[in-house]
């Protein structure tokens, strides 16, 4: 079967639904899906974002520049931190993604709207994540993941249709920069927003600023270690990032690795 075809699979498997609301972050999985559920079923697609302290306020933004080029109604929906996450468990994302979907659910019940369509891929399935228990528990569906599509995959036939945002550097909430077990605050995560703002702002694409309290430990994407060692730049970076509150300022040198923050869960678990 051709990627092609594929793609003309998921469309008809859209159709199915009639009418749908696609929970839209505005990163490259949940934009391939609403393109899809675009091509599919026209007006009656909806696309909810969820607004939340831990989410960066751009991401926020350009999830409505993007609905905004493929034509479909879009709702930015306002959560607040949840307090059972207070402490960031170790099943966070579980408890995050129940919150969400729940107030997207509502939403989308408000609204008439039958289903709300969730993004994740079958890469999503090789890391710890507790959040895909959250959307079986609230049938939400994954037609991506049930369609068997990966990563490469949507980016290839992204490219192809013309997504806007194929090459998009992937990204997850700021909650997944802290330690599981650190007190979330919002002055941190105001933090560490600020300070991959300001080192994409520098020119690299792929960064994650793990916050470990007085130290910040950046992960950029392997191509992009090499940047890193010219002295003007490390001095810009420390001095940036110590303007900010931190004490410390890392280099992780294997570079940026999804679920990062997760090596000590798994590495528990095997022991």
């Amino acid at each position: 079967m051709s990627r092609s075809q594929k793609y003309d699979i998921l469309v008809n498997f859209l159709k199915s639904y009639g009418s749908c609301a696609v929970a839209f972050s505005g990163g490259v999985d949940s934009t391939f899906l609403l393109w899809a559920a675009r091509e599919a079923l026209g007006d009656s697609v909806t696309a909810l974002t969820a607004s939340a302290p831990y989410m960066p306020k751009e991401e926020i933004c350009e999830a409505g520049r993007i609905a905004e080029t493929i034509g479909v109604r879009h709702a930015v929906l306002e959560i607040p931190l949840n307090e059972e996450i207070r402490f960031n468990p170790d099943d966070r994302c579980f408890r995050c993604k129940r919150q969400l979907f729940s107030a997207m659910k509502a939403e989308a019940d408000q609204r008439g709207i039958p289903s709300v369509l969730d993004g994740s891929n079958l890469d999503d399935l090789q890391d710890y994540r507790p959040g895909m228990k959250a959307l079986k528990e609230l049938k939400v569906p994954s037609p991506l993941l049930e369609q068997r599509w990966r990563k490469k995959e949507i980016r290839k036939i992204g490219r192809e249709i013309g997504l806007p945002n194929w090459q998009k550097a992937p990204d997850a909430c700021l909650l997944s920069r802290m330690p599981y077990g650190h007190e979330i605050t919002l002055r941190e995560l105001d933090r560490i927003e600020k300070a991959e703002n300001y080192l994409r702002e520098s020119g690299f694409r792929c960064v994650r600023v793990r916050s470990h309290g007085n130290l910040a430990r950046i992960e950029v994407g392997r191509e992009e270690r090499r940047d890193f060692f010219r002295e003007t730049i490390l001095d810009d970076v420390s001095r940036a990032l110590k303007a900010l509150g931190y004490v410390f300022v890392a280099l992780e040198l294997e570079g940026y690795e999804s679920g990062n923050m997760n090596r000590s869960l798994l590495k528990s678990a095997s022991s």
